[in-house]
């Protein structure tokens, strides 16, 4: 059991002998089943890992092994592996979409005045979306700027024809590349119905055709629902900018109410977490016995709330369980998406109260607590209440200590002026620094954490890629629970620089920021391509993003969002690893299509591989950008003069 929690070196604290370690064992000592015991127990269907199961009629479900190369209907193997990554890419679409859909909504009721627990948060970034979905600003009021911008991006979801109003965020020669290949989205929805059409039973059956379509929904997504998704949360609380926080079990207090926030949505996690500052609750939590009230975050709702509010991350997807057996928190509020079942059950064990909030997502033997915007404080108030209430009966097993420092919150927007300052914010010093050879390229390392695809050894794949791309130069940007795999590892704190190449660590230390950017949440993969295309518009580093010494990794991918990521980001002109299972595994030719056929086509491809595989390819990828721009000679410094400053200005 000890290997299931090795950690790699780090810079950090984190150790094989940890806290994970001390609450598994306790876990287990208790007779308490968690996912890394389940994952030890249950053996997995290779048949269905490798693509090759088809369950799209009660005719089968047809294994297409060894001698039988149709299904029942005559459907080949590259069909059904092709049907089956589309409707795993649709169904990723359609979470991280519908979750723009429902910030969209509350952006509707903060303008209309429903939601008067909120308020916009950037005005700023409100106006700049509105540009780009054609929203007039001037000589109106923020209100009715909000409800029109809302209004759009709603609409963005039901357009039957024409494109997306984002698309045009992208370089030029990509939107031609689209539009050639027939892959421009035209809805959001529109996208995502027509793949589950197409892949019912006696329709599409042609492999290519299949996937072409899976890489529209795709892009309906990533330059479409994720993107708004991003934007619309920047808008109703704030555009991130870089904030000090902790990451790892250690952030849980042994004096104070524990209340965990888990899932992916912050419209009512950012609530808690000013309802845990209120005074007067704060007094209510030290009557009850506590010195005051502690929130922390698990999996991307913690992702919003580091972010933007500095509160710490108790850890990633697989530590959801672990925080729990540790007896030391009062509630855990979930959301959607990546939440355990076994939380419910798991709870009733402990004193922790676990409460769902979502209509989308009610789980059995949970405390249901439906989520409204127009009644969000109130409801945020009474949970902290309850939690406050349910200190007394805490029985705590293991108080961790570990916990690591770092720096969250690197958006698009402060990126730029981070390069630049106020006045002359501009990619342009990161695409020099590129140029001139001190950093060899960008690379994004995203997706969950997993037991499973890491082979027992949950975070080694993600942090060994990290530092391995960063000792060779490469500039890495995180999110998701992988950016919280790279913070609990004190891989998102200045110290790093010792472990950056020459060339990276040197231009890092003079802005001042750690060669692993934490971007976001897994749906802020959206601003990897607005930095992408930013990079193209200042100019130096070719004319698309395909151009670009660029690539990406999921080196512990499990959800289908990862799979929507990874085509969005392809079809975009970026190569993407991602580790095993290989859900291709079965039909070469199909993975030949995403792979070479993709490249040819689009500039990006999908390739499943050993994670141990993914940091050289990556290097390689981008050496060959390199290569084909003609800038893989390092370059001697220059020092400019005031003169040579206003002629590049």
């Amino acid at each position: 059991m000890r290997r299931l929690v090795a950690r790699v070196d780090s810079p950090g604290k984190m150790t094989s002998e940890g806290d994970k370690v001390i609450a598994l064992d306790q876990a287990r000592e208790n007779g308490l089943d968690t996912a890394f015991d389940r994952a030890a127990g249950i053996k997995p269907c290779t048949i269905g890992r490798d693509g090759a199961c088809c369950r799209a009629c009660s005719l089968g479900p047809c294994r297409l092994v060894g001698k039988h190369t149709m299904g029942v209907c005559g459907a080949t193997l590259d069909t059904v592996v092709a049907r089956n990554m589309a409707r795993m890419v649709a169904a990723g679409a359609a979470a991280h979409s519908d979750h723009g859909r429902d910030l969209a909504v509350t952006l509707r009721e903060v303008a209309l005045g429903n939601a008067k627990d909120y308020q916009i948060g950037d005005e700023r970034k409100l106006r700049w979306v509105a540009g780009f979905l054609g929203v007039e600003t001037a000589g109106r009021e923020v209100r009715e700027i909000a409800l029109e911008v809302a209004e759009k991006a709603l609409a963005e979801y039901g357009q039957q024809e024409g494109e997306l109003a984002y698309l045009r965020r992208a370089p030029e020669k990509r939107q031609a590349v689209w539009r050639k290949a027939g892959l421009s989205p035209r809805g959001v929805d529109r996208e995502v119905v027509e793949t589950l059409h197409r892949t019912v039973m006696g329709n599409d059956q042609d492999a290519e055709h299949i996937l072409d379509q899976a890489l529209r929904t795709a892009l309906a997504s990533g330059w479409g629902g994720s993107m708004l998704a991003t934007d619309l949360t920047d808008i109703l609380f704030g555009t991130p900018q870089p904030r000090p926080s902790n990451a790892g079990l250690g952030v849980l207090e042994e004096q104070q109410v524990n209340i965990l926030v888990h899932g992916h949505e912050p419209t009512l996690s950012e609530m808690i977490v000013t309802a845990a500052r209120d005074p007067e609750l704060i007094a209510y939590a030290r009557g009850q016995g506590a010195e005051g009230i502690n929130v922390a975050g698990i999996c991307c709702t913690s992702n919003e709330v580091l972010m933007r509010q500095g509160v710490p991350s108790a850890g990633n997807f697989m530590d959801q369980e672990l925080a729990m057996t540790t007896g030391a928190v009062e509630m855990m509020v979930v959301d959607v998406q990546c939440i355990f079942q076994s939380l419910a059950s798991l709870s009733k064990r402990f004193h922790t109260l676990f409460i769902t909030t979502s209509s989308k997502a009610k789980i059995e033997g949970a405390i249901h607590k439906q989520f409204h915007e127009e009644h969000a404080m109130e409801l945020a108030k009474e949970l902290v209440r309850m939690a406050c209430d349910n200190f007394k009966n805490r029985k705590a097993i293991h108080y961790p200590t570990e916990k690591s420092r770092l720096v969250a919150g690197y958006s698009h927007e402060y990126i730029e002026y981070m390069l630049g300052g106020r006045y002359r914010a501009s990619f342009w010093p990161l695409n020099d620094n590129i140029i001139n050879g001190r950093i060899l390229g960008v690379a994004a390392v995203v997706g969950c954490d997993s037991i499973r695809n890491a082979q027992g050894e949950p975070e080694a794949p993600i942090m060994g890629i990290i530092k391995e791309l960063i000792a060779r130069d490469v500039l890495v940007v995180v999110t998701g629970c992988s950016a919280i795999a790279a913070g609990k590892h004190g891989y998102l704190s200045p110290e790093t620089l010792e472990h950056a190449g020459p060339g990276l660590a040197e231009v890092c230390e003079a802005i001042g920021i750690s060669p692993v950017l934490h971007l976001g949440s897994c749906v802020d993969n959206s601003r990897i391509l607005t930095v992408l295309s930013a990079m193209v518009e200042v100019g130096g580093l070719g004319t698309d993003i395909s151009d670009l010494p660029a690539a990406g990794a999921a080196p512990e991918w499990m959800s289908e969002k990862a799979l929507e990521i990874g085509a969005y980001c392809a079809a975009s002109g970026a190569a993407v690893f991602f580790g095993l299972p290989d859900p291709l595994l079965a039909a070469p030719d199909v993975a030949e299509i995403m792979t070479k056929g993709w490249n040819e086509r689009f500039g990006g491809s999908m390739t499943f591989c050993d994670p141990r595989e993914i940091a050289d390819r990556i290097v390689k990828t981008i050496e060959g950008k390199r290569t084909a721009l003609g800038i893989n000679v390092k370059k001697e410094r220059v020092l400019f003069d005031m003169e040579a400053r206003r002629a590049l200005a």
